[in-house]
């Protein structure tokens, strides 16, 4: 039987949510301390836990078929690998950060700067693009040190909540690009892999979808009807069910997370009552 090599990062936050995403999916692995491959039980796929930069190139070499990675790492690494879905957990940027006392006033203040980084070709690319000529410094880690130590006079690197730069007496000056986690896939699957690839997609999409929408049940005068639907209109439309009491109805829709508290305020305003909200497990669209 065929299974699917997916590479998840071998530990950290990015390793944690990807674990946790695959779990949701309904996918049982058996994982033990220190394991560097884990079969699932229920499903046709295999987890190899890497290390996170060593992670495109397996991929791209057909070790692992797919992979959930930051596409920062991605495009950083530049292996040619297929983006399939963005996953909208792990996001960060990558950022220019100077010292404190620096006065930034735009990009012309790195012509001729050392910066350190970990991102050496995307940002070649960045400064490149801008028309920079700057020395690059590569460091694995530890880039904020760089310069309170002397080794260059700004920083490219990944900022999540600016905490570290903040300790380090840094100050982010100018974000080259957005990133969040990413499923990858080496774009020379076979058949069958592409088949399961197909299958676990489908169960990411009713997982994320399922986190960015509410289940509402609420009961509202017959005479507002119209206003209460225009408000909340649903997968397709709400579901209306007469209520004992003549006059009233209740109605049950999905509310999208992002729209949660205005929406709420507007139903009360029009006459809505009882209002109850249900987190939902999944969600088939």
């Amino acid at each position: 039987m065929t299974n699917l090599k997916i590479a998840v990062q071998k530990s950290g936050r990015l390793s944690e949510d990807s674990l946790t995403l695959l779990k949701e999916c309904g996918i049982s692995l058996n994982v033990g301390k220190d394991q560097l491959i884990a079969q699932a039980s229920n499903f046709q796929l295999e987890v190899l836990y890497l290390r996170n930069s060593d992670i495109p190139q397996y991929v791209r070499d057909g070790i692992a078929d797919i992979a959930i990675i930051g596409d920062n790492t991605e495009k950083e690494k530049k292996t040619g690998i297929v983006s399939v879905l963005d996953l909208g957990f792990s996001r960060c940027r990558l950022s220019i950060a100077v010292p404190r006392a620096v006065e930034f006033k735009d990009l012309s203040y790195l012509q001729g700067k050392k910066i350190a980084t970990s991102y050496p070709n995307t940002l070649k690319d960045f400064l490149t693009e801008h028309a920079i000529e700057a020395e690059i410094h590569e460091i694995s880690g530890s880039v904020e040190i760089a310069p309170n130590i002397g080794l260059s006079d700004a920083i490219c690197d990944v900022v999540s909540t600016g905490s570290t730069l903040v300790k380090n007496g840094l100050k982010e000056v100018y974000k080259i690009f957005e990133s969040q986690a990413i499923l990858a896939a080496n774009p020379n699957l076979e058949t069958e892999k592409k088949d399961i690839l197909d299958q676990l997609v489908f169960r990411i999409k009713a997982v994320l979808a399922s986190k960015n929408s509410k289940y509402i049940l609420l009961n509202t005068p017959e005479k507002v009807l119209d206003e209460v639907c225009a408000l909340l209109p649903g997968m397709k439309s709400p579901t209306i069910m007469p209520l004992r009491q003549k006059g009233w109805v209740s109605v049950h829709s999905v509310v999208q997370e992002n729209e949660f508290w205005e929406v709420i305020g507007k139903l009360k305003a029009v006459g809505a009552e009882g209002i109850l909200i249900i987190p939902i497990e999944k969600m088939i669209l």
